[in-house]
């Protein structure tokens, strides 16, 4: 079995974290690499510390040496965050899944132009429930064409940090979609 071997950004967040818990349980991965923002708290750390086991993986704010021998960089960070990181992971050869959300236009053709040199795969939400939803959004948005207005309503925990979420832009882009093709 190929052992892929995966950087995290935003190591410290709650994201990062739920991220390093998933690389460390997969047989068919392994935690190569954690990204944090200088002056983060979990800077130093041993990466799966929280989890009570050490991974032998500093938390750094250093990209290049977090991404050395990385396959791949899973970043949930910001915009800017990413941004910093793609330009990094173009120079070394490193892949990315970015579940990032609130690109600017500039900042998606600046992804797009890199997703030539490198594998990207981007979502602003890689839930298969909410990936079913905008497929069934495609479908309502067909059959509601005329006579109907569709809005997309949500709630999210007060620490969220973008709004609206990836997931509602997304949302509001699919039933634009249909709307116009009709």
């Amino acid at each position: 079995m190929t052992q892929h071997i995966v950087g995290i950004a935003g190591a410290g967040g709650r994201m990062g974290r739920m991220l390093i818990e998933a690389v460390t349980q997969a047989q068919d991965c392994r935690l190569g690499g954690a990204l944090d923002v200088p002056g983060s708290a979990g800077i130093g750390l041993d990466a799966s510390g929280f989890l009570g086991t050490a991974s032998g993986i500093t938390i750094t704010h250093d990209v290049a040496h977090a991404l050395k021998g990385c396959h791949a960089l899973i970043d949930f960070t910001r915009p800017e965050g990413t941004m910093a990181h793609l330009a990094q992971c173009r120079r070394l050869g490193v892949n990315m899944v970015i579940g990032t959300t609130g690109f600017s236009d500039e900042q998606k053709k600046e992804l797009q132009a890199a997703s030539k040199d490198i594998a990207i795969m981007l979502a602003p939400n890689m839930s298969v429930g909410v990936n079913v939803t905008l497929k069934l959004l495609e479908l309502a948005a067909k059959s509601l064409s005329s006579g109907y207005d569709i809005e997309v309503i949500e709630t999210h925990h007060r620490h969220k940090v973008d709004a609206p979420s990836g997931t509602a832009l997304k949302m509001g882009e699919v039933i634009a979609m249909r709307w116009v093709a009709i």
